[in-house]
């Protein structure tokens, strides 16, 4: 089908770098194929997004992120009557508008929104395949290419914050984790511009601190830290420098995790 001219801004004109893991790229091909809503999982910044970027491109249909939060209602996804010049209008949400323009719509930490809003994606997330705007009374049905996708991170999870049965058993999941060390070097790499040797040892650090998850840190270095330091790096700042405003600093608050993961980089840098 042709796409909605509102979408065309959510198009990815040139292909987005991602290096597969494993057999990720043709499983969400083939639930794609198959209009099975797909789940990522996975800690933050190991690429989830960007593989979703990089499959939009692959399949040529716009990409509507939506970053979930606390705040998030329905009628933020759906949509709502607006005041224009005088005028009642409704205005489509960003899921109403991937639906309608057989877009791909991602909702990122979905676990992030409330519970009330993500009983709303379960007609999508199903065979009927349809989104109810309750305020309009229409009953919008998905076209072929329409896909929807959400994230989480299970690491984060608690009892409050947990992905129901209800809603996960409706998807095909993908679990992503942090590349293997000689992968992961080869994506800072890339990305920054960094020579290998550098990469290498920034993945080392990276691999440092994840080992730190748990006592003291809630999250090691992910990939997407590792690339904004090998960006200074590339840039001229000096490693340790780049090392503590990218990643040291990101990471923790506390003055005594803090020393020790500066002097984890001072060992190699």
């Amino acid at each position: 089908m042709s796409i909605d001219i509102h979408l065309d801004e959510y198009l990815i004109p040139e292909e987005p770098y991602y290096a597969p893991q494993e057999d990720e790229i043709p499983l969400f091909e083939a639930a794609y194929a198959n209009n099975i809503p797909v789940l990522l999982k996975g800690p933050t910044g190991c690429g989830k997004t960007r593989f979703m970027e990089h499959m939009a491109w692959r399949l040529k249909r716009p990409l509507v992120t939506v970053s979930c939060h606390d705040d998030l209602t329905a009628s933020d996804l759906v949509g709502r009557y607006l005041i224009v010049g005088g005028e009642t209008r409704w205005a489509d949400g960003p899921l109403a508008r991937a639906v309608r323009g057989g877009g791909i719509c991602y909702l990122d930490e979905i676990v992030e929104a409330r519970k009330d809003t993500t009983v709303v994606i379960h007609p999508l997330a199903d065979d009927r395949r349809v989104l109810p705007i309750e305020k309009t009374g229409e009953l919008l049905q998905a076209p072929e290419e329409f896909c929807l996708a959400i994230s989480y991170n299970p690491g984060y999870q608690s009892v409050l914050k947990d992905l129901k049965q209800s809603t996960r058993q409706r998807f095909v999941s993908i679990e992503f984790d942090y590349p293997d060390a000689e992968l992961e070097s080869e994506i800072v790499a890339k990305e920054s511009g960094l020579d290998d040797k550098m990469a290498a040892r920034l993945v080392k650090f990276a691999g440092m601190t994840r080992n730190l998850k748990g006592s003291g840190l809630e999250e090691g270095a992910s990939t997407r830290l590792l690339v904004h330091a090998a960006k200074l790096m590339h840039s001229g700042i000096s490693p340790r420098v780049a090392c503590r405003g990218a990643i040291s600093e990101t990471l923790t608050d506390d003055p005594e995790m803090l020393k020790a993961v500066n002097e984890l980089s001072a060992s190699l840098f």
